[in-house]
């Protein structure tokens, strides 16, 4: 049943901001951004879908609100927008779809019909406006009492001392033992203590979570049966995904309750926020929200109403419009200051950067916007540095107070375990990319180091397989990058050979340890650690099953490289040299010799030459602590023991000389990748000048006493 109601006296003009649905006086003010609109009207949907239509008749500021009464809490709701339908002219008005808030703290039920949701008849472009109704095959807002601001102290981890650690809300807890059935892949799984101690005892500073921001399956997948698992589809930026919730209904409490678990353990939360497209995809898609709001000043069109994508998704926010900026500045500071989060990682960042679908510009109004905010200039922001184009590659690019993910880092450390190149890149990336990122005024920690993430390989696939292999994801094999930079260690995918076993698992932690190890912010990718494996998928993204989730069953490869893993976190946390916050310059230490060099086999200094030498397999590193730059929390110096680092890729053992006696009288060998638990089998001090034999497809780690 339908009731049309037109505003009358009873109905308040109220205020036009904030935007959203907001109880008060007696009732819940709506506020909703149209500017093309004719006439709006707010839908209240009861338990039985019977609908209530309210004409909202004050618009300010191209916002049209107004006050209703009695409306409570828990209210389900959406609007109709009357308006032009103009597809040339970038209008899509169509008050037959029932619309989402944008910002709707609370999103409830489905795309259950994709043919009813689209706002159009036969083509996109030319065809007319669609009549059918789509109450009830879409998702609908639901209004929610204020939570007000997040309490409790944050962590507040500065960035050198971070280490991030990426996971799927769902699939780390999916299959744990230990977390109760029923909150197993939700926020409270998350909480849940076990799960906790396992991250503290890990070590990680920090958890950034794929996609939390409600998303819906994209119509391929809608229309095959199958379902997006990562998120990267989203359609609310302030409601939590609900399926996460073990309770359905209570994902706010329940992730504020999660936040609150994780902090007070020390550990930081970061979202994965997607701003660069939404779940609307391209013009052929559904009509739930944006496109049927106020499709011009949210998409990215050209001249002709046809879409701009520079995401690869179908459509593109415009981050020139400042109803986008206002969206995306809104929800971020509601998710940093009500629901506590630390931090967001921005999902195809550059596209940010790119007002109109222009050239990137690292000034530009959103970023900005953004950086400049009093909240959140006070958070972790971290970019991707790209988007689906190559005019969007813009890997140091960013602004100050950015930090970047550093896929160069992931390419080198990759190669060079592999064989495919020398030591002059591994050089930049292992000391904090000062090439990238020094100019613009960042830190090391700038550069968010990474050898696997959520998109691609496994760790243990890296080692384990050359070529992806996708089948299960229904497109025939053709999507997933082919630059994989892997080496699949003699035999492709599973096997017996005991030999091939026991190279991955020392390949694996050769790459660890280059990661960990190297001056910059880490980030590890959850499961790595636990030798998980997607077999040899690396686009996972519509694996929602065993296949993507951490399997957490006790088996000797992961009992072995969790510890490995323990083992090399917390070297880095007890080394300020290891993570220091400035570049090395070349400075003179107290020691007597320059903050960083750089080692030959015979332990002399690289020349120019060995630089440019691309077969060269072997580097050195010296580090020197006692100036190393770091800082306590009250703002003084520390000082650290010098280390140094010697990395053989290549097959053959090589004899290496120990540094002479002005670096150091002595050196302790502290971390072997040679061993399953990185603990050297001989630890007792070597003196300067000793020559020993560094095995092939080996990182040892020697630390000189204080």
């Amino acid at each position: 049943m339908v009731t049309n109601l037109s505003a009358g006296p009873a109905i308040l003009a109220g205020r036009p901001f904030p935007l959203g649905a907001h109880p008060e006086a007696g009732g819940v003010r709506f506020a909703l951004v149209a500017a093309d609109a004719e006439a709006v009207q707010v839908c209240l949907i009861g338990p039985d879908g019977d609908e209530r239509r309210i004409e909202l008749s004050e618009r300010t500021f191209g916002v049209w609100h107004g006050v209703v009464p009695g409306v409570l809490p828990g209210q389900r709701y959406g609007y109709r927008v009357h308006g032009p339908y103009d597809p040339a002219r970038r209008l899509r008005h169509n008050p037959a779809k029932i619309l989402l808030d944008p910002y709707a703290t609370a999103i409830t039920g489905g795309l259950t019909d994709l043919e009813t949701a689209l706002g159009y008849f036969g083509d996109p472009m030319t065809g007319p406006a669609s009549t059918a109704d789509s109450l009830g095959a879409v998702p609908l807002s639901v209004v929610t009492s204020p939570g007000g601001p997040a309490t409790g102290d944050r962590p507040d981890t500065p960035f050198e001392e971070s280490v991030i650690y990426e996971l799927h809300v769902r699939g780390f807890t999916r299959r744990h033992p230990e977390v109760p059935p029923r909150q197993r892949g939700s926020y409270l799984g998350l909480a849940h203590p076990s799960v906790i101690e396992y991250l503290v005892r890990l070590g990680v500073t920090a958890v950034e979570l794929m996609p939390v921001h409600t998303f819906v399956d994209e119509p391929s997948l809608i229309r095959t049966g199958r379902r997006n698992y990562w998120g990267y589809s989203p359609l609310g930026y302030f409601a939590p995904h609900a399926a996460y919730a073990s309770e359905p209904g209570r994902e706010v409490e329940e992730f504020r309750t999660m936040v609150a678990a994780l902090h007070a353990a020390g550990l930081e939360v970061i979202m994965d926020v997607v701003f660069n497209h939404t779940c609307e995809g391209g013009l052929d898609g559904p009509t739930l929200s944006l496109r049927g709001l106020d499709s011009r000043a949210y998409y990215l069109h050209d001249e002709t109403g046809a879409a701009i994508d520079l995401t690869g998704c179908g459509n593109t926010l415009d981050a020139g419009s400042p109803t986008v900026v206002r969206l995306v500045t809104d929800s971020l500071r509601y998710w940093a200051g009500e629901m506590g989060v630390d931090g967001f990682r921005f999902d195809l960042a550059s596209t940010l950067g790119r007002p109109g679908g222009g050239p990137f510009d690292p000034g530009a109004a959103l970023l900005t916007a953004i950086s400049c905010d009093p909240l959140l200039c006070r958070r972790k922001l971290i970019a991707e540095p790209w988007d689906a184009t190559g005019d969007g590659y813009r890997v140091g690019g960013f602004g100050a107070q950015w930090a970047e993910w550093n896929d160069r880092f992931r390419d080198t450390a990759r190669d060079f375990w592999r064989g495919a190149v020398g030591v002059r890149d591994l050089a930049y990336r292992i000391s904090g990319s000062s090439d990238l990122y020094a100019g613009s005024g960042r830190r090391p920690w700038a550069s968010i180091n990474f050898v696997t993430a959520h998109d691609g390989f496994t760790l243990r696939d890296v080692v384990s397989y050359q070529d992806k292999h996708n089948q299960a994801n229904g497109e025939n094999g053709r999507d997933g990058t082919d630059d994989n930079r892997t080496w699949n260690c003699g035999v492709e995918g599973e096997t017996d050979d005991g030999d091939v076993h026991a190279l991955r698992a020392r390949q694996v932690r050769n790459l660890l340890s280059t990661l960990l190890l190297s001056t910059g912010t880490p980030m590890l990718l959850a499961g790595d650690e636990l030798w998980r494996t997607q077999s040899g998928n690396n686009n996972a993204y519509c694996q929602d099953n065993e296949l993507s989730w951490v399997d957490w069953e006790t088996k000797p490869e992961a009992t072995d490289l969790l510890a490995f893993t323990r083992r090399l976190i917390g070297i880095r946390a007890d080394s300020p040299a290891l993570r220091q916050p400035q570049f090395f310059d070349g400075r003179v230490t107290p020691s007597g010799e320059p903050d960083l060099v750089w080692l030959r086999p015979d332990g002399t200094e690289l020349s120019e030459a060995d630089w440019f030498d691309d077969n060269r397999r072997t580097l050195g590193v010296w580090i020197d602590g006692s100036t190393c730059l770091s800082r306590t929390r009250d703002g003084e110096l520390v000082s650290d023991r010098s280390w140094l680092i010697l990395m053989n890729a290549g097959a053959d053992p090589v004899d290496v000389l120990l540094p002479a006696a002005e670096y150091g009288h002595v050196y302790e060998p502290v971390l072997d990748t040679g061993t399953p638990d990185g603990v050297p089998a001989d630890r007792s001090p070597r003196p300067a000048s000793t020559r020993l034999e560094l095995p092939g497809r080996t990182l040892l780690l020697l630390r000189v006493p204080r």
